[in-house]
């Protein structure tokens, strides 16, 4: 991984949210590439709960200060950046009042999906795209973890195409196990077609489920990686129908080689 730039856009990652899956190989994975020599930015919502204070966010007011349309509306974007402890790692979040102050990740106090979820996850993904242009950074490899960051692969393929920043990145695309039920608004894939993005690839999103994101996801990647051991057979087939490469569940403890393998010979062959 000596020099090469890896963008790793997380829907979680500790220790600014609790350990899990998604959180936890969000932060082994840089912390990886980062040992073996590789450049590295990782961008994470900034969630209302994620304590200021405590993880010494502070704004980059270089960064800030454009606004992203969504769905016809004008929504500011706030940059804030952090560096995790003993690891000199920097993270950027993407903020707006609107859609990220109130104190919890995905869901009300009764678990209720937040209705505004299909915007955020918009936001999120333009706010990266956004933000790492503004950084003049480009990245070998775009690694996505969680289903918050699962627009991302579709809107650089599409809304940014002709983005010459990223006309030689890679996409790849964790996927994980279903860590919700239901669906987010059912109007997102007509949000979508706002930007300009076609119905055949948003035909999926007609029921906006987890499943169905993480297709979306994946249809839109250059390779995926099977994060969890219980997927669902509908999502699993589907992955595999893609003639993608793929890189098999591989445990936590033995994943750095593995990893390192998939982006040298898979991924950027």
């Amino acid at each position: 991984m000596n020099g090469k730039k890896i963008l790793f856009v997380s829907s979680e990652l500790v220790p600014y949210l609790p350990e899990n899956e998604v959180s936890q190989m969000s932060y082994e994975a840089p912390r990886m590439v980062n040992g073996n020599g590789g450049q590295i930015r990782i961008f994470m919502p900034k969630y209302g709960n994620i304590n200021e204070r405590r993880h010494q966010l502070h704004e980059v007011i270089r960064l800030s200060g454009m606004n992203l349309v969504i769905n016809d509306m004008d929504m500011p974007l706030i940059i804030k950046v952090a560096s995790i402890p003993k690891e000199r790692i920097q993270v950027y979040f993407i903020d707006n009042e609107e859609y990220f102050k109130r104190k919890a990740t995905f869901t009300d106090p009764k678990g209720a999906l937040f209705p505004d979820n299909d915007e955020r996850a918009i936001f999120f993904a333009k706010g990266v795209v956004e933000t790492v242009k503004k950084l003049n950074w480009t990245p070998d490899i775009i690694h996505v973890h969680g289903w918050m960051a699962s627009l991302l692969p579709l809107y650089l393929k599409k809304f940014y195409a002709d983005e010459p920043l990223f006309s030689e990145s890679k996409i790849v695309t964790s996927v994980y196990k279903k860590s919700f039920e239901g669906s987010l608004n059912k109007d997102l894939s007509k949000k979508i077609a706002f930007d300009g993005i076609g119905q055949e690839d948003l035909a999926v999103l007609e029921t906006p489920d987890y499943n169905n994101l993480l297709k979306v996801a994946a249809n839109h990647s250059d390779a995926i990686i099977l994060a969890a051991e219980d997927l669902s057979d509908d999502l699993t087939n589907h992955i595999a129908n893609l003639k993608k490469p793929v890189l098999p569940y591989v445990p936590l403890q033995g994943f750095e080689e593995a990893y390192a393998n998939f982006y040298n010979t898979e991924v950027l062959k």
